[in-house]
């Protein structure tokens, strides 16, 4: 009887044993489907800027592109990662009574042009073909960096396009054009070829909405300044400069960016939208998205105009190079343990692995949900342990 007692025992605590096993298996599951739910595998961000007109008249859609321009890089995507193509040179045109500049408000106190400007594709580089091959990375293999998207799948990429369209296409320097489908499937194959993580499609022209309807590639947020069949509209114009500077749809973006959102913001997509008044724009914006898991009031303005903070700590003195110094002569960066951000322009410590490359540095943060998930799942792990403990302190 006893032998049958301690048998019946035993098979209980090993099927109980076995149960709380497949449950430390179900939970870890559980788990892990919320921690890659609620993270994003976005580990870096690019911008694809386009002006596809020319002549002095469409001086706005420049105008349009820096004021876009100017924000990404305000919030912290580099040149290396914004791809710009502007398809006249406005700056430069005899027409311009202030040489050098472009600005997009008639009080002119803001020159969008100034020194700090990085232009990829210009004048007639600005091209259907142009534009799609970047897109699809088929590129001469003599392309220089600058003119490539070196996007993979953790990219996030913003695509701004501004300039003149009709119903299912837009023009590119009133040469050529380029059609929804053909823009669908230039990013179907950005897709299938793993080239993005999420995309935010905004575009500034006549009919624009009509451009994103044959989208059917995932994680792709599209907004159009007007709707199938309606126009889209200048701000103001600059009587020194004789034309319109600017676009309404445009101007009413650049002053939700300008004026609320920094690196840190909160806001999302959703918000962006609802600052839309179709008064002051004069045209109803549209919006489409081929998200499934992922509402537009949980993307951040940020994801797509912001950029991946590139900061790692160290605990110890650090020295810095400069990218093109080969020797072993360091400038002396040693007054701080911590290091909140790098000298423009320099690279990781070096050292004899590295020596003369950079390498991308990166700031690992813990927030609170992370600590939560954490502790909660070493708690599932500990957890059979503690249970089976119990029952051999209860034998």
């Amino acid at each position: 009887m006893c032998k049958l007692s301690l048998f019946f025992f035993k098979g209980c605590f090993s099927n109980i044993s076995a149960f709380m096993y497949r449950l430390l298996f179900l939970l870890f599951l559980c788990l892990l489907f919320v921690a890659t739910g609620a993270e994003s595998s976005h580990t870096n961000n690019w911008a694809v800027l386009i002006s596809t007109s020319r002549f002095w008249f469409n001086y706005r859609h420049a105008a349009n592109v820096l004021g876009i321009y100017r924000s990404v890089k305000r919030l912290g995507i580099p040149d290396s990662q914004i791809i710009l193509m502007v398809a006249d040179d406005y700056a430069c045109n005899s027409r311009n009574l202030f040489p050098g500049t472009v600005f997009d408000n008639a009080d002119r106190d803001m020159d969008l042009y100034g020194e700090d400007i990085e232009i990829d594709y210009k004048g007639y580089e600005v091209t259907v073909e142009a534009f799609v091959r970047l897109l699809t990375e088929r590129v001469s293999e003599n392309t220089p960096a600058s003119k490539r998207l070196l996007t993979n799948e953790h990219s996030n990429i913003l695509v701004y396009m501004t300039g003149h369209g009709g119903d299912g296409f837009i023009k590119f320097q009133d040469a050529d054009e380029l059609s929804s489908e053909d823009f669908a499937d230039a990013l179907e194959q950005m897709h299938q070829h793993k080239r993005y993580n999420e995309i935010l499609f905004m575009v500034d022209t006549c009919q624009a909405n009509s451009l994103y309807k044959k989208i059917y590639s995932p994680n792709i947020v599209a907004i159009g300044s007007s709707e199938i069949g309606t126009s889209s509209y200048s701000h103001h114009a600059d009587s020194d400069i004789g034309v319109a500077v600017i676009d309404r749809f445009t101007f009413s973006n650049l002053e939700f960016l300008e004026n609320r959102v920094d690196i840190k913001s909160k806001l999302t997509i959703q918000d962006l939208i609802d600052s839309y008044d179709p008064k002051e724009i004069r045209s109803t914006p549209g919006v489409q998205s081929t998200y499934t898991q992922k509402g537009l009031d949980e993307i951040l303005i940020t994801d797509f105009f912001g950029n991946v903070r590139d900061i790692e700590l160290h605990s110890e003195p650090t020295k810095w190079i400069l990218p093109d110094e080969q020797n072993d002569t360091f400038p002396n960066y040693s007054d701080s343990s911590f290091v909140s951000h790098s000298p423009s322009g320099l690279t990781k410590p070096m050292n004899r692995k590295n020596k003369g490359k950079s390498v991308p540095l990166r700031l690992h943060y813990c927030t609170f949900s992370e600590f939560c998930s954490a502790t909660f799942f070493l708690f599932i792990l500990i957890l059979p342990f503690c249970l089976q403990f119990a029952f051999k302190m209860r034998r």
